[in-house]
Parts: structure tokens; C-alpha cells; sequence
């Protein structure tokens, strides 16, 4: 064994040992001492600190609160009601799903946090930060499969044939497969046990290696989005009778909304992310509030269920029925009995999206995918 810079002893893993560490208790001290650049009293303070969760934890866990309703909503609702049994609300469904997690992962995180972490074992540290990386990439991938979904509808082009089913399903089974190993390779063996100096100071057990291949990855996958909405844009644009009408409008402002909203949330923590491969934590003291970056882009599952479902009527709608049936809203009231309608009426379509499923249902009532209609958004 020999010595690292701030007198952290670095040991030098053997391959087939290094999953033997994952059990050993004193390195998660060992490589938070190093790459948060501790001194020995510094650590000794944090491990025997029994300050309980700031206010901005308990703001971030209100809004996990929010997430996890929302989502759960959204999720009740497509569900319930074989209305939104169509290829769009099905892909809305798989991000739901996936935002729902991000929001549950995010609670553990930040509960097993702070002098907590010193308790944890190499093993419990990586399926803690794993789960949250997890969820996030699924949310990624989601915003990505929908923003396909909407390309390939904008373009007719007839993806959902005979088997239309099983291929919209293997795109949402390959989104979780994907997000299952992209946040699982620092457990099964890319990470920085054994290397100190190669280790994130962020997220001290993770390689600067795999950091800078997850934010490749979401930078790859932030300009695909950017790439099919910009299609789908002149696509419409080119269309004088589709620019005329109103779901080429709705189109558009909902692609405004999602990638404004999606780059303002997550661009933050990329470029931290980016910071952190390239620098330590004495240089870059902003790497310190790194959770900050990470909370808000964790606001990002809270505004998808507002952009990609509040704007559909009907879905705001069900939305009322649901927490009717929950007892969060009275079934009755002033107005001439509207929570009673809000609670039991039957569903009007009021929005593009809901005409355009509605005459396609009426056509293939067998098929509950859609096939043609999925231009109305």
C-alpha cells in the first residue's frame, strides 16, 4: 500500500478482492476523505454529526411528495380509464413510471445521506446512488421515446402494425434495460475502489471515467431531442394546412415547453457533472453544493405530468375523478353539483389529442393502439 495526497492511505484492489471491499466499512471514510479533501478531525466531525436534515432537504422531499402523486396520478388514471389505452398514453405512462421512481430513489438518497453515509457499506452506497441513476436515465430515455413517438407520428410514418403492441412495448422494455445497465456499471465493477485519483470527487465511488460517459450519454440523447423536435418544427412549419390549424399550434408550444424546460433542469447538473471529471473539490468549491444541481434537476419529473398530461382536458378531467374516489375532493358541492359530475360523469373530448383518438376508436374499436391519428397532439 503507499500513500495519497492528504495522507489517505490508497490500496491497491486485486481484481478478483475489489467485491470483497464491497463489504469493507472504511472505505467509504477512506475515499471521502480524499476526494471531499477531509482532514482527519473533519471526517471524525461529520461521522459523529447529529444535525438532523436541513431546510433545503426537507424542501427537496416536499417535492418528491409532489413528484410521487403526480406521477401516481397520471399512472391511476391511463390505467383506469381504456380511453387512454393509445400508443401516446402509454409511452406518458412509461415516464410517469419512471419519474415516480426518480421521486421514491430521490427520498432514499436523501434520507441515507449526510452522516448516514459513513454507515453504509461500498455495496449499499452503490445501489443507493445506482437506484437514483437508475430512474433518472429512465426518465431520459422516456422524453426520448416519446419524442420518437411524436417524429414518427408527425410523419405518418405507420410504426404500429400488426404487431404494434409488442414493438411499442420492446421500445419501453429496452428504455428500462438500458437505464438498468447504464446506472449498474459502477457495481458491477466501473468504478474507483483501489484508485483513489481516479475517483469523482462528487460522487466519491464512482470513476471521472463513467461520469463523463453518463453525461456523453444525456448530452447524445439531449441533441437527439433536440434534433427530432427541430424536424418536427419545419415538418409543420412547411405545412400550410396543418400551420393553420390548431394541434400544429399546440405542437408547437408543447415542444417549446418540453425542451425549455428539460435543458433549464438538467444542464446544470451536466455541466457540474462535466466540472467534476476535470477538477477537485479544492479548485471547484461549486462541486460541494452538487446536490442542489441534482434537486433541481430532479424538478424535471415534477413538470412532466404538467406538460405532456395537464394539457389534455380530458386527463385533468380524470385527474378529478381519481382523487374524487380517493376522498381528496368532495363528490358535491356548490356549482349545481359539478364535483358530483367531476366525480362520476362520463369523459367529453375537449382537446386535439382526445378528438383524434376518439375518431380513431370509433373506426378500429378493436384495436386500441393508434395507428394514424397520433398526429393530433
Amino acid at each position: 500500500m503507499n500513500v495519497c495526497p492528504g495522507d489517505v492511505v490508497c490500496r491497491s484492489v486485486p481484481a478478483r478482492s475489489m467485491y470483497q471491499e464491497y463489504y469493507n466499512m472504511s472505505v467509504i471514510q477512506d475515499h471521502y476523505r480524499f476526494a471531499k479533501g477531509l482532514t482527519q478531525d473533519q471526517l471524525q466531525e461529520r461521522l459523529h454529526s447529529r444535525a438532523g436534515l436541513s431546510s433545503l432537504s426537507l424542501v427537496f422531499l416536499a417535492i418528491c411528495g409532489v413528484i410521487i402523486l403526480e406521477n401516481l396520478l397520471v399512472l391511476v388514471a391511463v390505467f383506469r380509464n381504456k380511453k387512454f389505452h393509445t400508443a401516446m398514453f402509454f409511452f406518458i405512462g412509461n415516464l410517469a413510471f419512471s419519474d415516480l421512481l426518480a421521486g421514491s430513489a430521490y427520498i432514499a438518497n436523501i434520507l441515507l445521506s449526510g452522516p448516514q453515509t459513513f454507515r453504509l457499506a461500498p455495496v449499499e452506497w452503490f445501489v443507493r446512488e445506482g437506484t437514483a441513476f437508475i430512474a433518472l436515465a429512465a426518465s431520459v430515455f422516456s422524453l426520448l421515446a416519446i419524442a420518437i413517438e411524436r417524429y414518427v407520428a408527425i410523419t405518418k410514418v405507420k410504426v404500429y402494425g400488426s404487431n404494434k403492441t409488442c414493438r411499442m412495448f420492446l421500445l419501453i422494455g429496452a428504455c428500462w434495460v438500458t437505464s438498468v445497465l447504464l446506472g449498474g456499471l459502477p457495481i458491477m465493477g466501473w468504478n474507483c475502489m483501489g484508485s483513489l485519483p481516479a475517483c469523482s470527487a462528487v460522487l466519491p465511488l464512482y470513476s471521472k471515467r463513467y461520469i463523463l460517459f453518463v453525461v456523453t450519454i444525456f448530452s447524445v440523447i439531449l441533441l437527439s431531442i433536440v434534433i427530432l423536435y427541430v424536424r418536427i418544427y419545419l415538418i409543420v412549419r412547411s405545412s400550410h394546412r396543418e400551420a393553420a390549424s390548431s394541434p400544429a399550434y399546440a405542437l408547437l408550444k408543447t415542444v417549446t415547453i418540453v425542451l425549455g424546460v428539460f435543458i433549464a433542469c438538467w444542464l446544470p447538473a451536466f455541466c457540474v457533472l462535466l466540472l467534476d471529471t476535470s477538477c477537485r473539490m479544492a479548485s471547484c468549491p461549486v462541486l460541494a453544493r452538487a446536490d442542489v444541481f441534482f434537486g433541481f434537476a430532479t424538478l424535471n419529473s415534477a413538470l412532466n405530468p404538467l406538460i405532456y398530461t395537464l394539457r389534455s382536458r380530458d386527463m385533468r378531467r380524470e385527474f378529478l375523478r381519481v382523487l374524487c374516489c380517493w376522498g381528496l375532493l368532495p363528490r358535491g358541492g356548490g356549482g349545481g353539483g359539478a364535483g358530483a359530475d367531476r366525480c362520476a360523469g362520463p369523459l367529453k373530448s375537449s382537446s386535439s389529442m382526445e378528438h383524434c383518438t376518439d375518431r380513431h376508436e370509433h373506426q378500429h374499436q378493436a384495436t386500441p393502439i393508434m395507428q394514424e391519428c397520433t398526429t393530433c397532439v
